[in-house]
């Protein structure tokens, strides 16, 4: 960390501002494997992949070369006017036979939270070319994140939403987060704490009015809130009732797509169908910024006939479907499936798993939550009912700096901290950043004593 550089030029999304104040920003100079150094050299282990997505590491050698030959052949091009690249070509036809569901469209945008924007486009395109232009209104759940474009900030159920003059938008409803640690009532087992939000959602759906909803946006596991998996029997209920009601179900597999969850999707965890799958991060193992949306064929059948009006898709992105881009994201997948990354994501599960529910002892944890190769750590005040830390403690924010210090780096989120290394990572690796935590766990819990006492 270097304070020398703080305050500069650059201004920092998504950053504590006293931690920038106090010790400046950490200048990332290089990486190797699942470590990255700073400008002195210090090396930190990568607990979040950077932010989920540089799954293959951050030196992999077939990724760096695909890139130098794709700069070398077409290094730019858009998709506007019927003409493409044909690495974009390849790269749909590769990814509509990997899809959790049936699927023959893919459309590309810059990142997920274009994506997902589009999707709210698409949807409203349809409402308005089928004749029920009122179809507007968005479900989505608190604590959910979809992006931090306008639309898609809406549908994020975050707090800090609110920052924005006149966030969220009108045409969202935020449902209860599927938490059921937290949110589930005493003695509600998961299976009917499922029941019940599945009654919120048809209740709510009556008293909207179905023909007003344009459609259900969910992350199979709640990612940036906190790694929250599912309660069991929650998308076998949910499901049934946007079937009944023709709401399409978006699954928005930006962090969990690509094998993050154990299963190549999160859909496919969980036994989600759905409409339309919403993929960023993983597809181009964050080696360059791409967001993709699959289409089922009821789907682009509707969105065809749609545009017969305007005789186009009147939508897309100068750098949507970018030859670079796609060569990349065919070579991540080349990595990812037969160079031996999932593989290896299925063989580590086992340990990850093992280290993060062992840290569930620790006094100040609450829950040790997650699936495949990510998980969280809640902090409380009290174990025995819940009760999490005074906000002006900055409880997670105090583990990260001192997790950074120790040489990990691991990403707070409310009371939790939240780890999703790189597929690539060895049990060795798994072994040293959860001795690593559990040192600063600690080291935190002794300096909140002594600040008590």
């Amino acid at each position: 960390m270097s304070k020398r550089n703080y305050p500069s030029a650059f201004l920092h999304p998504f950053s504590h501002i006293p931690t920038l104040e106090e010790q400046g920003p950490v200048i990332v100079d290089r990486g190797e494997g699942v470590y990255i150094y700073d400008d002195r050299g210090r090396k930190y282990l990568e607990g979040n992949s950077g932010l989920w997505n540089v799954v293959l590491g951050f030196d992999n050698k077939r990724l760096i070369e695909t890139a130098q030959r794709a700069y070398a052949r077409l290094p730019a091009y858009h998709a506007f006017f019927g003409r493409v690249g044909q690495s974009a070509l390849d790269l749909s036809e590769r990814i509509v036979k990997l899809a959790p569901m049936e699927a023959n469209r893919v459309f590309y945008a810059n990142s997920g939270s274009e994506a997902n924007d589009t999707v709210v486009k698409l949807l409203w395109f349809l409402a308005e070319a089928e004749g029920k232009p009122h179809r507007r209104l968005l479900l989505s759940r608190r604590n959910a994140y979809h992006g931090m474009t306008v639309m898609t900030a809406s549908l994020t159920g975050k707090d800090y939403v609110k920052s924005a003059s006149g966030l969220p938008l009108k045409e969202v409803r935020h449902l209860t987060c599927p938490h059921h640690w937290r949110e589930a009532q005493a003695g509600e087992s998961e299976k009917d704490f499922s029941a019940r939000l599945a009654l919120e959602l048809e209740q709510t759906i009556r008293n909207t009015g179905a023909d007003h909803i344009a459609g259900f946006f969910a992350e199979p596991v709640m990612g940036a809130g906190g790694v929250i998996p599912p309660p069991e029997g929650y998308f076998q209920a949910i499901q049934p009732v946007l079937g009944k009601y023709g709401i399409p179900l978006i699954a928005d597999e930006v962090i969990c797509g690509f094998g993050r969850t154990g299963e190549f999707w999160g859909s496919l965890t969980y036994g989600i169908k759905p409409d339309m799958v919403v993929a960023s991060k993983v597809i181009t193992a964050g080696f360059f910024p791409m967001g993709a949306i699959i289409l089922s064929p009821e789907m682009t059948e509707r969105i065809e006939k749609a545009c017969a009006k305007y005789e186009e898709l009147p939508t897309g992105f100068t750098t949507g479907a970018h030859p670079v881009g796609c060569a990349i994201a065919m070579t991540a997948l080349d990595e990812i499936l037969e160079g031996g990354a999932f593989a290896n994501v299925k063989a580590v599960t086992p340990a990850f798993q093992k280290h993060l529910r062992a840290m569930a002892d620790h006094p100040i944890v609450g829950e040790a939550r997650g699936v495949g190769l990510m998980g969280a750590l809640e902090m409380v005040a009290d174990r025995k009912t819940k009760e999490p830390f005074a906000g002006s403690l900055d409880v997670s924010e105090r583990v990260a700096r001192q997790a950074l210090k120790n040489g990990l780096i691991c990403r707070p989120l409310g009371q939790s901290i939240v780890l999703a290394p790189p597929f690539i990572i060895t049990e060795k690796e798994i072994a040293e950043l959860f001795g690593i935590l559990r040192r600063t766990l600690d080291e935190v819990h002794a300096g909140i004593a002594r600040k008590a006492a």
